[in-house]
């Protein structure tokens, strides 16, 4: 009975916010080695102070709809207000400091790694010159889940976005800008590391870089399939007979010289004091060498893009101060549902299974940042199995020993996020250019009630029967 009062708790804290939409990657998210689950030396903070989170996950789904202009002015101020909330409890009752140093590295890794990739793909210029058919929009989606796993999911979304939009200009619907969240921006980069966040978190504590895609293909496949196959079905509807004539069917690259940029953000995500032992760390600052290289990225690929695909792209920072407002006042309102969570995980994790893993992590990546959620299912499994999450060694021998366990919750951390508009970072980057672009996109409880459950809890669901009903 205690592992389903342990899934109640998850979704009562989710409860009030049923129905909302949310933040990933990273894509590649590269956050800093860190775990949000409960510092031994503090005490767990009070079920109350989940409220705060509440608060402003219910105004990002009531803002736009019911008191728009308002919004729009304010939402950086009432997510900091929020946040500010959690963080003055923690200062001033519990006393806690180290769960806020560990939170800010890891909103600072977060917001390095999508504003360098923003940034840096902005001054990209892809330009397709041929008829929007539903197989060249399919081939797209797939094109783009495949280069998710090389350059995350932050960066094929930010790559691929516009192109999308610009090729079907003449017949954009927002189901279409939904179904690219879906496969590029989320569930596309299951496959390895530099994929999504929670994958390279899980590299970072020891989990080999290619245990991911021989473990993880044969899910990720027929998932990708299937979604895209729907996707074709729905966009077949809205086909419509221009002819073929008024296109040259030419490709055109732009802004080579920015390529080399998001090369240099790749390969600064391995620039880790855990990886390279070599690397200096800036303790106790917050940041490291790869976060420092990655902002220094973004000054540099936006004073050295070009202007004309900069204008082209029609480029501008609000997507990215829009992320980058509302998801301090998530990262720090979320950590208190994090830790009594990952508390009442490690508590019961002898008797959750690998189907309950999968759901509890599934869950709450669509709510939280899928890092840190990843980060404590994966100290609550190693836990069951008398483990410690921080010896390398204890999460290979994990790796080799208990498969399922971690399959499952890489597999949930990565596809959830899809579920809401804040479960990874570029769902809300690619609903802002789209918005601004001219796309009407659904609201938070729009997004949920007529995509995202009705199309991926089914396809979800089958995932669960098929390779975790009942085992472990």
């Amino acid at each position: 009975m205690k592992k389903i009062y342990f899934l109640l708790f998850v979704f009562c804290i989710l409860s009030v916010s049923a129905g909302l939409t949310t933040a990933e990657e990273p894509a590649v998210t590269v956050s800093t080695v860190i775990e949000t689950s409960q510092d031994g030396s503090h005490d767990l903070p009070e079920p109350l102070m989940v409220l705060p989170f509440v608060a402003l996950l219910i105004a990002i789904a009531t803002g736009p709809i019911f008191y728009h202009h308002f919004w729009e002015k304010n939402y950086p101020a009432i997510a900091m207000a929020l946040g500010s909330v959690t963080i003055i409890y923690y200062l001033v009752v519990l006393g806690d400091t180290h769960s806020l140093m560990h939170t800010l590295a890891e909103y600072l890794s977060f917001i390095a790694l999508l504003a360098s990739l923003f940034i840096a793909s902005g001054g990209i210029l892809i330009k397709i010159d041929r008829k929007a058919t539903p197989m060249l929009n399919a081939g797209i989606l797939l094109f783009g889940a495949v280069i998710a796993n090389i350059i995350g999911t932050t960066g094929a979304s930010m790559l691929l976005i516009r192109p999308f939009m610009k090729i079907n200009k003449d017949r954009i619907k927002p189901y279409q800008i939904v179904f690219f969240i879906f496969i590029v921006s989320n569930i596309g980069g299951a496959l390895t590391p530099i994929g999504d966040p929670p994958l390279f978190l899980g590299f970072l504590r020891g989990v080999e870089f290619f245990w991911f895609i021989s473990n993880i293909w044969y899910i990720w496949l027929p998932t990708i399939l299937v979604v895209t196959a729907i996707f074709y079905i729905i966009d077949s509807r809205n086909a419509d007979d221009e002819a073929e004539s008024n296109y040259s069917g030419k490709i055109e690259f732009q802004g080579l010289k920015n390529v080399g940029y998001l090369l240099i953000i790749l390969i600064s995500v391995f620039i880790d004091p855990g990886i390279m032992s070599w690397v200096p760390s800036l303790a106790p600052l917050p940041i490291g060498i790869r976060e420092i290289i990655m902002f220094s990225v973004c000054y540099l690929s936006y004073k050295g893009a070009d202007d004309k695909i900069l204008r082209a792209n029609e480029f501008d920072f609000e997507p990215i101060k829009e992320v980058a407002y509302l998801f301090i006042g998530i990262f720090a309102t979320m950590i208190p549902a994090l830790q009594l969570i990952g508390h009442e995980a490690k508590a019961l994790g002898d008797q959750i299974n690998a189907g309950d893993f999968y759901w509890a992590t599934g869950i709450l990546s669509g709510f939280l940042d899928n890092a840190p959620t990843y980060l404590n299912f994966l100290s609550a499994e190693l836990g069951k199995f008398g483990m410690d999450v921080n010896s390398k060694a204890d999460v290979l021998s994990f790796e080799l020993a208990h498969p399922l366990y971690l399959q499952a919750i890489s597999v949930a951390a990565v596809f959830f996020g899809a579920m809401t508009y804040i479960g990874n970072g570029p769902n809300f980057m690619v609903k802002s250019i789209s918005e601004r672009a001219g796309v009407k996109m659904p609201s938070f409880f729009a997004y949920m009630v007529k995509y995202s459950i009705p199309i991926l809890i089914p396809i979800f669901t089958l995932v669960w029967l098929i390779f975790y009903y009942g085992k472990g």
